[in-house]
């Protein structure tokens, strides 16, 4: 499979998506509330399904998911999928989550959607690219957005997780002198960094592949890094570093990825 039959993927996947996320607005809103408790929802395990069957369709390769497990073989591709990033979060009724769909080839994210059909603002928006386009997509409009050289500033944005507004001081000073803007789901605090809403997307905790494989991918749509605690690149390369990515990572502009990496986090955590 070339760059162009890559690409040619892209809309059915954004529909595949798409099409699952009506399924999780939907549980937003059921009579009874949401189903589940702690980091497992039900709708989790029936948007996996169906996505997996809808994915392979598409492209029959290996597979990991978060709620149907995995199968690697070494087959060239691999299709990575989160059903609703963010689960605790969206248990307790925040808006936010995200549904992640990304492919690895050889270990390198080629292509990443990443959906939130409930959103703060009331919108959904569903952010998507795959290798070679010079653009991301963006309810379907095109953007391009260039994080090569953007910087920690005073009107920058940096995305941390819906927990820090429990601890605003600390988080204002370890963001300064940008400010921060606390969500849900990695996935989508990476996707919205891609579509340019910020300038870093960070988790302070361990994340897997289905967390930020599709994130990945919109980063290098736009000209964006992807990095460890150790500062080096985020790897894909055997089941463990799927299975554990990295202990925190940063998402976003090289410059302010490196910089942020560097301040002591812990303190969130004192």
């Amino acid at each position: 499979m070339d760059t162009s039959q890559i690409q040619q993927l892209l809309p059915q996947v954004i529909e595949a998506v798409e099409l699952a996320g009506v399924l999780l607005a939907q549980e937003c809103v059921r009579p009874g509330g949401r189903r589940g408790c702690g980091d497992k929802a039900e709708i989790d395990v029936e948007i996996e399904v169906l996505l997996r069957a809808e994915l392979l369709s598409l492209l029959d390769c290996d597979w990991w998911g978060e709620e149907t497990g995995h199968v690697l073989t070494g087959y060239p591709f691999c299709w990575v999928v989160d059903p609703n990033d963010g689960t605790s979060d969206f248990l307790r009724g925040l808006k936010g989550s995200a549904i992640s769909v990304g492919l690895l080839h050889d270990g390198k994210p080629v292509l990443g959607v990443v959906h939130a059909p409930v959103t703060p603002s009331g919108i959904s928006d569903c952010i998507g690219w795959a290798k070679g386009m010079d653009h991301l997509v963006r309810n379907n409009n095109r953007i391009v957005v260039d994080l090569s050289d953007q910087k920690l500033s005073e009107t920058a944005t940096v995305m941390v997780s819906a927990a820090a507004t429990d601890k605003s001081d600390i988080n204002n000073q370890l963001c300064a002198p940008a400010e921060f803007y606390a969500m849900p789901s990695i996935a989508y605090r990476l996707a919205k960094v891609a579509a340019g809403d910020g300038v870093c997307g960070i988790s302070l905790y361990p994340v897997s592949a289905h967390d930020v494989v599709a994130g990945h991918a919109l980063l290098s749509g736009a000209k964006g890094v992807l990095i460890g605690e150790d500062g080096s690149p985020i790897q894909y390369t055997t089941e463990s570093t799927m299975t554990k990515v990295s202990g925190r990572v940063f998402g976003g502009a090289p410059d302010a990825c490196s910089e942020l990496n560097k301040r002591d986090w812990q303190r969130v955590f004192g």
